[in-house]
């Protein structure tokens, strides 16, 4: 169970706290992703200890306060959050867990700061996961080989039952496998396939699916293993409009790689190079752009047709917009997010058409108005590079003709502004009616295509609407 004495870096103020715990007869042993991704030399901030020896919460929380604002996360989990100036840490007293329900939220739990680590560590989902650091003897706990398995590139369950307890740990195996380049082991796939058989995974609330989608897509250098994962494990049945894409045929010229799902999945790994690339640190716009690329083709399935030999999605770009909505609908309630995918959905072909057509700059100003240009070449980038043909250097082309275009004109990131607005129109003495919408229509034709000022567009307005 002990491994060999060594040390870890540890943030000073951590070592701090720990050092006071122990004064007052706590074993501080950290404990999850922390001393994981030490074993994967991947940076982390993020640090849970488990607290040994003490059940008394109100005392080590006196300790904690020592060191910046402390909040009782949940007095059943016996989870002490501590905010300091750089950090946040989450304390906790060791406890056991058991499934009466099924709801996320029904699980017995019982706190008890005098079990041993391997008592507490069997609530755990992956030996990977179970590794805890012995603070105060400065030694590493592995009681179910986790160690070995980081060693093997293996991820192993450590106890059949609760496993089985928790659903969502079907999503946790796809994204740690995506994430570090896992293989899974026989006895863990066939629970993991049991749980998804048994349709289990459809008591999960939509927020704890999206959180581990998040993690797929952020922390993955190749998120498209997690949804061959997906695949293997029976969980598009949830997901029909992924599902859809399985076996629908495309082009050999323009697709030569394979069916939807096959080019969709090239294309996410396409999009996480280009946010690499381009060094993108904004997680909710990397996020919003991962579903941009991977809903863009959801359409096809609607449309996809063989003509004289040749085969067609025509208009699959808009037929995409339903499929989108009904498919972020199941992993998200937030409005804004959802209309920030759409329009990158719905103009995803937009960069090559205007490059295609030498379109003028007037093209280029409309297209800003519907969606952010930097977003949609991004978008648009993957798309055409997410695929087996050899001449991809016309992908960058057509894209940096755009985007081009678009910063000369300083309309990349936010659209062509209006300049006649619906308060200069009640100015001019009209009363709001619905033949508004059709005079500023007007007016931004005039300054789109005629690139008039404003005094000369109201002129014209008053000449034709008054």
């Amino acid at each position: 169970m002990f491994t060999t004495t060594t040390t870890i870096n540890l943030p000073v103020v951590l070592e701090n706290i720990l050092d006071d715990l122990l004064k007052i007869g706590v074993t501080p042993v950290l404990v999850g992703g922390c001393i994981r991704d030490y074993f994967f030399k991947i940076p982390n901030k993020d640090y849970d200890i488990e607290l040994f020896g003490l059940n008394c919460l109100d005392t080590i929380e006196k300790t904690l306060q020592k060191f910046g604002d402390v909040k009782l996360v949940g007095k059943s989990f016996g989870v002490l959050l501590l905010k300091t100036k750089d950090y946040e840490f989450d304390f906790a007293l060791p406890r056991t867990e058991k499934k009466v329900g099924n709801s996320h939220t029904s699980f017995e739990i019982i706190s008890d700061g005098n079990l041993s680590f391997e008592k507490a560590a069997l609530r755990r989902d992956f030996t990977i996961n179970a590794i805890g650091y012995d603070y105060k003897e400065k030694k590493f706990l592995d009681p179910f080989n986790g160690l070995e398995d980081i060693k093997t590139k293996t991820l192993k369950h450590i106890n059949d039952k609760t496993f089985l307890e928790d659903s969502l740990r079907v999503y946790r195996a796809v994204q740690f496998v995506s994430r570090f380049d896992l293989n899974i082991d026989d006895k863990t796939k066939k629970l993991c396939k049991q749980i998804v058989d048994n349709d289990e995974c459809k008591y999960l609330p939509k927020e704890r699916v999206y959180e581990e989608f998040k993690k797929l897509f952020l922390k993955s250098p190749k998120p498209s293993i997690g949804f061959e994962v997906l695949k293997e494990f029976g969980l598009l049945k949830y997901f029909p409009e992924l599902k859809n894409l399985v076996d629908c045929i495309q082009d050999k010229e323009y697709h030569p790689e394979g069916d939807v799902w096959v080019h969709t999945l090239m294309t996410i790994d396409e999009l996480s190079k280009i946010i690499k690339e381009q060094d993108i640190k904004d997680e909710y716009r990397k996020l919003y752009l991962f579903y941009g690329i991977l809903c863009h083709d959801f359409g096809k399935p609607f449309c996809t047709k063989e003509i004289n030999g040749k085969i067609t999605s025509h208009k699959h770009e808009s037929l995409g917009i339903e499929p989108t909505v009904s498919f972020l609908s199941r992993l998200t309630d937030e409005k804004k997010f959802i209309d920030k995918v759409i329009p990158l959905v719905k103009n995803h072909l937009a960069p090559f058409q205007l490059y295609k057509a030498e379109s003028s700059i007037n093209a280029v100003k409309r297209l800003s108005l519907k969606c952010n240009i930097e977003d949609l070449c991004m978008v648009c980038l993957a798309d055409c590079k997410g695929r087996t043909i050899p001449d991809k250097e016309k992908c960058d082309k057509a894209v940096m003709w755009v985007l081009e275009k678009a910063r000369e004109m300083n309309i990349s990131e936010e659209g062509v502004k209006p300049l006649v607005q619906g308060r200069d129109l009640i100015e001019l003495g009209m009363k709001p009616s619905k033949e508004f919408k059709e005079i500023l229509e007007f007016a931004l034709n005039l300054q789109i295509d005629k690139n008039l000022e404003k005094e000369e567009i109201l002129k014209r307005i008053k000449s034709k609407f008054l």
